[in-house]
């Protein structure tokens, strides 16, 4: 029987940016937070001297460990799905900060267009270009309405960067100049430049210059070191949770953090969640924290799972095409993030140093710039290169034509280890009836708790805009100057691999409780004292990274979660006829 705590105000599951920053503001107004973390406690200490590819980029130290639970995975509803078993193929963050402490830094908004996606989409590009079975749906909220959260986030976190010339209003400039540029950069903007294109640094969360935030926390200037992405920053210069909004809850004297805790069940009654309960796991003992709100600030699987074996909201049913949880999967997978590589005969470039969002992009194919005319998809994409700073061990690149073995081999991979440079391009990702999660039937947890089953499949859709993103990226690497270009191969199904971080969906926001779990404050339609916040919010992928998102969508549920406990009720009015499916 589970130990029954004392009863606090909020109780948070996660601390990445969604959990840590609704614990940090709540914690700041004088509520009582409990935050359960299912890993370690971390600091910045823990990453010093923590130089290590091997540790890091091979055996995935800070990745969740797949072998007390995982997700299975199929791509048809009438195939048996097969547990994911090696990290490489679902990169999932763990301990204090989650993926978010492991996050290469990209701090992208969403195109305006994209929380009106279904309306705006109507208008563009006609209701007959939307295909059949694309389950289109806007936000529930607008940029305008949403921007001040965006510029919360970015004054947290630190944000470097420029001006987007082709960007949407912004209430302030970022908190901090741009990265340093490099050569490799600089020739990706002037090709871009020369062919009439309007390029710029990336936002970035890896700090271009000493920094305290409003919060008072400090963080250090990027030494560009090249451990990022994948890496803890021992710099304390790359913004995360464990140097920003964890140690700001502390701070409070209201915040208690909980390592080593390990989720199972959302507590409630019918009508209410009064708490969560969870798993010690160094001790196996099961406790129970109740708690006034309850909010979900874990990864997208979590959220959804938990809601799933906690019997919360309608479950998604892609045969009657009703319900709403586990609804609206969707993700970039490294097999939607396509382009060329470009191998030059007279130039080199140091591509050691770097960071893990030190690069440039452009807005010139996004879906507000796109021209619909003649285009075999809807929605838009970013070409972009990236300087994270290349690993010993992942260095290598030869020609696709090199023999695989032998003397032509050892003389590409010596002529061309500082010759090579990629640029791909970041794809809207749309959602479908037949892309869902549900709880698996054959598979369980190292609790006896059935594992989370992914159905995903690609289609013409995303074929179609990825062919359309290594054209383009295609004609910006030719005008750089490439003497070899090699295009990344589309694949024609998706092939149950999960590689890459950006999941999404399943909890998905919205104003229409039929085709939506949350409102825009990301408060349960089903259970109104519950909020779900992170990536599964979204009802589909906007073409740009999802940090920025997922951070300033924390704000706007803090917010929310704040009004709650003040006045009670329901935060958005219900809203019907706002999608309607193609």
């Amino acid at each position: 029987m589970a130990i029954k705590l004392d009863k606090v105000d909020v109780v948070v599951v996660g601390t990445g940016w969604s959990g840590g920053i609704v614990s940090a503001e709540l914690a700041k107004a004088g509520y009582k937070v409990v935050g359960l973390e299912r890993g370690k406690e971390k600091t910045v200490n823990d990453y010093l001297g923590s130089k290590d590819e091997l540790r890091f980029t091979q055996r995935y130290d800070m990745m969740q460990d797949l072998s007390k639970e995982t997700i299975t995975s199929r791509s048809e509803m009438d195939e048996e799905a097969q547990p994911v078993r090696t990290q490489a193929e679902m990169m999932v963050g763990n301990d204090v900060g989650g993926g978010s402490a492991h996050w290469a830094g990209c701090t992208f908004r969403n195109n305006p267009f994209d929380f009106e996606v279904y309306t705006k989409t109507v208008e563009k590009f006609g209701k007959d270009k939307i295909p059949e079975g694309m389950t289109l749906q806007d936000w529930g909220i607008t940029y305008d309405e949403f921007e001040k959260y965006y510029d919360r986030f970015e004054k947290t976190a630190g944000t470097s960067g420029e001006e987007d010339p082709l960007g949407p209003p912004r209430s302030n400039p970022y908190p901090n100049p741009p990265l340093k540029s490099s050569p490799a950069i600089n020739l990706f903007k002037e090709a871009a430049e020369n062919l009439g294109y309007h390029p710029y640094m990336i936002p970035a969360g890896n700090m271009s210059e000493a920094y305290e935030n409003p919060d008072g926390e400090k963080l250090s200037q990027c030494q560009f070191c090249s451990y990022c992405s994948h890496f803890g920053c021992d710099f304390g210069a790359k913004s995360d949770p464990v140097v920003t909004v964890i140690p700001t809850a502390q701070k409070t004297g209201n915040y208690e953090l909980r390592p080593h805790s390990y989720a199972r069940r959302v507590l409630h009654n019918g009508k209410k969640a009064t708490g969560i309960m969870y798993v010690d796991m160094k001790t196996g003992l099961e406790y129970e924290q109740p708690a006034d709100v309850v909010v979900l600030g874990g990864f997208t699987f979590t959220n959804t799972r938990l809601l799933l074996l906690s019997e919360i909201g309608k479950p998604y049913n892609p045969k009657k095409r009703e319900g709403v949880i586990g609804r609206n999967f969707v993700g970039q997978f490294n097999n939607t993030f396509l382009g060329v590589r470009g191998f030059f005969n007279d130039k080199k470039f140091n591509m050691y140093g770097g960071a893990g969002a030190l690069g440039a992009t452009l807005r010139d194919f996004t879906v507000e710039h796109i021209d619909p005319e003649g285009k075999n998809f809807i929605h838009g994409g970013h070409p972009e290169i990236r300087q994270y700073g290349l690993g010993p061990i992942q260095s290598l690149a030869v020609p696709s034509d090199t023999p695989s073995w032998g003397a032509e081999f050892k003389d590409n991979s010596v002529k061309y280890a500082n010759s090579m440079l990629h640029v791909w391009f970041v794809p809207g990702v749309m959602p479908w009836w037949h892309n869902f999660t549900d709880l698996d039937p054959t598979y369980k947890d190292a609790f006896g708790d059935p594992l989370l089953r992914v159905t995903n499949k690609l289609t013409d859709q995303d074929i179609n805009i990825a062919k359309y993103g290594i054209e383009v990226t295609r004609k910006i690497m030719e005008e750089m100057g490439a003497d070899i270009i090699d295009e990344d191969e589309v694949p024609e199904e998706f092939d149950h691999i999960y590689s890459g971080g950006h999941y999404a969906g399943g909890v998905a926001m919205g104003a229409d409780p039929e085709t939506s779990a949350v409102n825009n404050y990301l408060q349960m339609w089903d259970m109104e004292n519950l909020f779900v916040t992170g990536g599964s919010a979204f009802p589909h992928f906007s073409d740009y990274h999802p940090t920025g998102t997922i951070g300033a969508l924390a704000y706007r549920a803090a917010e929310g979660v704040e009004k709650y406990l003040k006045n009670g009720g329901l935060l958005a009015e219900k809203k019907t006829n706002t999608h309607k499916m193609a």
